[in-house]
């Protein structure tokens, strides 16, 4: 499979707060797509938030626009995004009103971070790992693989797509707060009672790369059971490999669905990284691929 829209994607510079760049991408994306799609969808936008609802919908798939990133503080201090890792000597990207910059990260012995640059960077500045694209046979590696490949799902879902919402959110990285608005949104005008959350998730000894797409039981919160049951069953008849992940911390768009006053199912199901939040995610063609074929049986499944 091409992988190229991936690499487009993660050359976008979004990172939480500066979402409108990685919208304003969508939205062309669709305008220079959809007339090939089996339905073509109707948008809302909220802020920096797009819902693309597909025929007579019944699930929605809710998938989020921003990465881990930084901000520059002062004295060119980088404060953190997210939870992004970094390292000495790390490239980063960014512009002001002064111009490109391209930084690399300075580790101080009292663990302070700033972007060693030659001259002082305007302060709230956003600054993004540089794009290095790297593909073999059986991986792909790249920056933001959390969550352009959650992403690349629901581009690529969205050309066979006939009955469904596409959701995306922003700023799951840092804390939430647009998930519970636009569920509420589509509940109150599609009737929507269940969700897919379309995101990337960690290796851990349970979960390994290479060993299929995850189906979240449970992270930091816990959905609901019967629901759950349901999914598991689906993905069994599919055919396609999955793992069962259970782990006690963690969370995604789903926390935000739960914590909400509305009765919604969801899941979490997305392909296993190495490397998270570093400039060097690293994901496995074929877990990536297997997301996409479980999207598209669930979707019309469900």
């Amino acid at each position: 499979m091409d992988f190229s829209l991936l690499q487009e994607l993660c050359a976008v510079p979004a990172p939480s707060g500066s979402e409108y760049m990685l919208t304003a991408w969508l939205n062309d994306y669709l305008q220079k797509n959809m007339h090939s799609w089996k339905q073509t969808p109707k948008v809302h936008q909220f802020q920096d938030c797009l819902i693309w609802v597909f025929g007579k919908p019944r699930t929605a798939v809710f998938t989020h626009l921003d990465s881990v990133g930084f901000s520059v503080g002062y004295n060119n201090e980088l404060l953190s995004i997210g939870a992004p890792n970094y390292d000495n000597g790390v490239v980063l990207i960014g512009k002001d009103s002064q111009g490109y910059i391209e930084t690399i990260i300075e580790v101080h012995e009292d663990e302070y971070i700033f972007a060693n640059f030659d001259r002082i960077i305007e302060r709230g500045t956003k600054l993004t790992f540089k794009p290095i694209w790297s593909e073999t046979e059986d991986t792909i590696q790249c920056c933001y693989m959390d969550n352009r490949g959650g992403l690349w799902v629901t581009l690529k879902l969205c050309e066979t797509l006939q009955n469904g919402i596409i959701v995306f959110s922003c700023y799951e990285e840092h804390g939430g707060g647009t998930v519970g608005f636009l569920a509420d949104f589509i509940q109150k005008q599609y009737n929507i009672q269940q969700a897919l959350i379309c995101d990337i998730t960690w290796s851990t000894d349970g979960v390994q790369a290479g060993k299929g797409v995850a189906i979240s039981l449970r992270d930091r919160l816990i959905p609901r059971q019967i629901y759950l049951d349901k999914i598991v069953a689906l993905a069994q008849k599919s055919g396609i490999a999955f793992q069962l992940e259970v782990e006690s911390a963690g969370g995604s768009d789903g926390s935000e669905i739960q914590r909400s006053p509305l009765l919604m199912d969801w899941c979490f199901i997305g392909a296993p990284e190495d490397n998270v939040h570093c400039y060097n995610e690293i994901l496995n063609k074929q877990d990536l691929i297997g997301m996409l074929k479980l999207y598209e049986f669930l979707m019309n499944e469900l």
